[in-house]
């Protein structure tokens, strides 16, 4: 893999999640990753939207949306996640 194809996750920190229909979740606050493998597990969001606080999604601890990484589809300007794969 050459560098230019390399995504760093402090490059994926703030970035809006929308789905595919571009409905807004919220914005990316954090990544949880497993430590050994370093696989991508979930995305925290921060300043989740009115639609997003009415899906019950998973939580964290602290009361934060977990996105499962899983369902992320594209990343670019945003992170276009299929909404089917965390409802």
């Amino acid at each position: 893999m050459a560098d230019e194809d390399k995504k760093y996750s402090k490059n994926l920190l703030g970035k809006t999640v929308v789905s595919k229909t571009g409905k807004r979740f919220g914005e990316v606050g954090d990544i949880i990753f497993e430590t050994r493998s370093g696989e991508l597990i979930h995305l925290v969001l921060v300043n989740p939207t009115s639609y997003t606080t009415k899906l019950e999604l998973e939580k964290d601890k602290e009361g934060n949306i977990l996105i499962p990484f899983s369902a992320v589809i594209a990343t670019g300007d945003f992170m276009v996640v299929s909404e089917e794969d965390i409802i």
